[in-house]
């Protein structure tokens, strides 16, 4: 069975989300639901919704997500029960009426490739409900490097409501910590997938809902979004570079060095990177990169 689970804080549109779940046609699931202490009570709102969606709610004392967005996660995740699969569904995002007919139907098969992650087509929809975006597809089959080379290429988008993940995997694995949670829902499909294939289902719909009010449409947290760009970078060319291709292990060196450059008041960023050269051999990125260092480092000593 598929647990759906929803950490709860905005009420703006979460009538819109419970809206779609009411609507599904197969109804084999179970909504998990964390409060994570909003100063709006969806209690009324969940009470009309008890005769079509089968939930479980409980809203948490503490407030978690303003301090780690990933174990807000994980305590919601915490609340399923014995479901083999799970989503983490935003609490302003919606899916087609199809969405979980189809991943029935598609279940067999999933199995069959030994499937961790399974990812569905995508729309941005603004906060009239309104699409602003093109369809986001994807192949069948894909391995999650190409994926990801892709989305780093920036030829395809990402968000976390738009997977259904083996939760065995989810618990043993984990979520990685980056600040926002900026980027720790991509990581998580590269090590949920492990590395090996992405399965879609084309013809379903995941909504993530660009509205100003989320983390991802938000301008005024550069600073913490840079940070978590440059450790993701970091892990992933620290810790999974023997799985990646060259072209990806390339591009995601010129992208920390980019962000590198952005941000060079950083110190930290340059020993970092000094380490990743060294542990990698990539010598030629040294001799390279100095020159840059110095002109910087030159043009801004008197100012």
């Amino acid at each position: 069975m598929l647990a759906i689970v929803i950490p709860y804080y905005k009420i703006d549109f979460f009538n819109e989300t419970l809206g779609c779940l009411a609507s599904q046609t197969n109804k084999q699931f179970h909504v998990y639901i964390g409060n994570d202490a909003s100063p709006t009570d969806p209690s009324s709102l969940l009470d009309s919704y008890k005769d079509t969606i089968k939930f479980t709610y409980i809203k948490f004392n503490s407030n978690l997500g303003g301090q780690s967005l990933v174990r807000q996660w994980e305590r919601c995740i915490a609340m399923a029960k014995n479901e083999e699969w799970l989503m983490v569904l935003g609490d302003d995002d919606t899916v087609s009426s199809n969405f979980v007919a189809e991943f029935y139907n598609n279940l067999k098969e999933i199995n069959t490739h030994n499937i961790g992650v399974v990812r569905y087509a995508t729309h941005v929809i603004n906060e009239k409900n309104e699409v602003t975006s093109k369809l986001y597809k994807h192949p069948k089959l894909e391995i999650a490097t190409d994926f990801l080379y892709r989305k780093l290429k920036g030829e395809t988008r990402s968000t976390l409501s738009e997977y259904i993940f083996k939760k065995k995997l989810v618990g043993n694995i984990k979520f990685k910590e980056l600040p926002l949670a900026w980027f720790s829902d991509l990581l998580a499909v590269m090590e949920f997938s492990e590395f090996n294939t992405i399965y879609t289902i084309n013809n379903a719909i995941s909504n993530f809902r660009d509205s100003g009010k989320n983390i991802t449409s938000r301008t005024n947290d550069y600073a913490i979004k840079a940070n978590a760009t440059f450790n993701f970078y970091y892990y992933m060319l620290k810790n999974h570079y023997s799985k990646m291709p060259k072209k990806l292990d390339d591009l995601i060196f010129d992208r920390i060095e980019k962000t590198f450059f952005d941000n060079k008041k950083n110190i930290m960023y340059w020993f970092k990177l000094m380490y990743l050269y060294i542990i990698r051999c990539k010598i030629k990125r040294i001799v390279f990169l100095m020159p840059k260092i110095m002109t910087y480092k030159l043009t801004h000593k008197y100012k």
